[in-house]
């Protein structure tokens, strides 16, 4: 008897994921419309002085120079650093078209008014 209810407990969370599943494809096909003529980085970052220059200047040969040439656009979203991490992003976007520097807001934003032209 234990064995059955055992089987009936993982045999209804097993269902219960799929219907997520499904119901999860479903919402993606239907409002969710990304436009497919490439992809688009976005990277958030907070207090990342030290770090972000070298990550993006990394990031940036290999799009330039690698097998990443399907990256269209990277967009860095500052979540209110309170170092120099804007200001670096900043200037390195001067050098480089695809490089955009944004608020959190405008890249919730972004991603809310996303859709299929």
């Amino acid at each position: 008897m234990a064995d059955f209810l055992w089987n009936m407990v993982l045999w209804t969370l097993a269902l219960y994921g799929l219907f997520e599943i499904i119901k999860s494809i479903i919402y993606i096909c239907t409002y969710t419309h990304f436009k497919a003529d490439g992809i688009y980085v976005i990277i958030a970052t907070k207090n990342q002085a030290n770090n972000i220059e070298g990550f993006l200047k990394n990031l940036i040969f290999r799009i330039l120079y690698g097998k990443d040439e399907y990256i269209k656009d990277i967009v860095i979203a500052d979540l209110a650093s309170k170092d120099e991490t804007r200001e670096i992003a900043k200037k390195l976007s001067e050098d480089y078209p695809f490089l955009h520097v944004i608020d959190w807001k405008d890249c919730k934003k972004i991603m809310d008014s996303v859709e299929e032209e």
